[in-house]
């Protein structure tokens, strides 16, 4: 599967962090045959015209990628520089989900393609979610038909993309900064083996999907 006719298509690797919460660079971890982030760059480099990897900046020059910064949104714009402004299309995904199929990239593609600013792969919340203060008190109960977990890869409008990152924002996803420009997100529904490896137990669960994708595709 190649990008959608028309368009440009451009990958942000993103695997610039050490992995404190996983007690390590869970990056580097082995799934399979394969390590976390291959699997990860494998994919984007089916769906898309070229790929920017980022990582570590002692580990550049190994894995042919750019020096990430010291925040997951200053890794972005690290990756951002290093795509040609041919692109029309950018799409930012998470070495941490390995897991995500190609198929997604084209869904959040084909949303920007069709119109959107950035397109979101997202699952329903199927637990009640508390707003607490900063002393743990709950503020409020949100209405759970109105929230989404979201996921990577997530795609946006190149020029959209690199004005949202201009002024140097902070954000837990590139999504946010879009909104915070006015930019229009959309959601495309994403896929339920497509966690993010956070803990060393989020590794065992993607061997398992793995394991049990290649059983079926065998």
């Amino acid at each position: 599967m190649r990008p959608v006719a028309g368009e440009i298509v451009w990958s942000i690797v993103v695997a610039g962090g050490g992995g404190r919460r996983y007690g390590g660079p869970k990056q580097y971890a082995r799934l399979g045959e394969a390590r976390v982030l291959d699997l990860a760059v494998a994919t984007a480099r089916e769906a898309s015209d070229g790929v920017v990897v980022v990582v570590p900046p002692a580990d550049a020059a190994r894995e042919g990628g750019v020096a990430g910064g010291a925040t997951r949104s200053e890794s972005v714009r690290s990756g951002l520089a290093a795509v040609p402004e041919a692109a029309t299309v950018i799409c930012v995904h998470d070495a941490a989900r390995p897991l995500a199929s190609r198929e997604l990239f084209g869904a959040v593609v084909a949303a920007v393609a069709a119109g959107a600013d950035a397109a979101v792969p997202a699952l329903p919340v199927t637990d009640t979610v508390k707003v607490v203060d900063a002393g743990g008190v709950v503020v409020s109960t949100p209405d759970r038909s109105t929230l989404v977990a979201v996921q990577t890869p997530q795609a946006f409008r190149a020029e959209v993309l690199r004005r949202a990152h201009a002024s140097g924002a902070e954000g837990t996803d590139d999504a946010a900064l879009v909104e915070r420009i006015g930019g229009r997100v959309v959601t495309v529904p994403g896929e339920v083996w497509n966690h993010k490896i956070t803990e060393p137990d989020d590794l065992e669960r993607a061997r398992a999907w793995l394991e049990r994708r290649q059983t079926a595709s065998s």
